[in-house]
């Protein structure tokens, strides 16, 4: 009995020792990204010695960068994009999640099918066909482009349907009973049930909309429709970049991404065990 313990507790010891190499594995370039940010450019890649916070810190790249470039803008498109981004998402996404899990009508399994399968398939395949599209429309360097083309999530349908599956068909079918319409069962019942899973969706597509690049690189070209992932881009040159002042970027850029992540944070364990995305 005795070894036994001893087993467990070296198993138990070994495990966190893993856990915190990996944890500092993965901090240390948010680290790195914060000492750059308020180092010269000349600093920023001096590794012999290294040091985490230089002798004089240039706090001034904070301010820098709102100077330099039209930052307060490309924050303005930004907030913009994701949170229309965001709500449109959950609304399309619980809404037909919903149809799926507790309405019957023909073909449903096979358009389920059909609509997952899409997250099988590569953006890079149909992006030029999207903006084909977009540009036909007359979309095209607008932010209303990407608002169209993301505000439809079939990984958000099948996240929310895998959560309103579990909720007791009795439910829905009382409320029938009494004389409810489907629109008022899905807003009033479904809805406030499906905060776990709405708080997780909410993580997965404010962080995947705010920090999209490639998206914008292709449909924006004018200077006051960047985002800020673009407009980083502006302090890299042909022959120079300013480090200090794309890092300072970069931090301030992934204040709301925690924000958002501490405030949902307690609703996203529940989430994701609730949703079958465990790993």
């Amino acid at each position: 009995m005795r070894s036994a313990h001893k087993r467990a507790v070296a198993g138990k010891v070994v495990t966190y020792l893993i856990l915190i190499i990996v944890a500092a594995l993965m901090i240390v370039p948010f680290l790195w990204m914060l000492s750059a940010s308020i180092k010269t450019d000349r600093e920023v890649f001096i590794m012999d010695p290294f040091v985490w916070i230089p002798e004089v810190p240039r706090w001034s790249n904070y301010t820098d960068i709102w100077k330099k470039i039209p930052f307060g803008r490309f924050v303005e498109n930004t907030v913009i994009l994701t949170f229309v981004v965001t709500v449109l998402q959950l609304l399309t996404s619980s809404f037909a999640a919903y149809a799926f899990a507790k309405l019957d009508f023909k073909h449903k399994n096979t358009l389920f099918l059909a609509y997952i399968a899409t997250i099988a398939m590569p953006w890079q395949v149909y992006m030029v066909p999207q903006f084909i599209m977009m540009r036909s429309m007359g979309l095209n360097d607008k932010l209303l482009a990407m608002i169209c083309l993301q505000a439809f999530s079939a990984f958000g349908v099948f996240m929310m349907k895998q959560f309103y599956t579990d909720i007791p068909d009795e439910l829905c079918e009382a409320a029938r009973i009494d004389g409810m319409s489907e629109y008022r069962i899905y807003w009033k019942i479904m809805l406030p049930l499906s905060k776990p899973a709405l708080s997780t969706l909410t993580i997965f597509t404010f962080v995947a909309t705010w920090n999209d690049y490639l998206g914008p690189l292709i449909y924006l070209r004018s200077q006051n429709k960047k985002t800020i992932q673009l407009g980083l881009k502006m302090f890299i040159s042909q022959y120079s970049s300013d480090y200090g002042l794309i890092m300072a970027g970069s931090v301030m850029s992934l204040i709301p991404v925690l924000l958002v992540f501490l405030i949902l944070q307690k609703y996203f364990v529940e989430g994701v065990a609730s949703t079958g995305l465990k790993g």
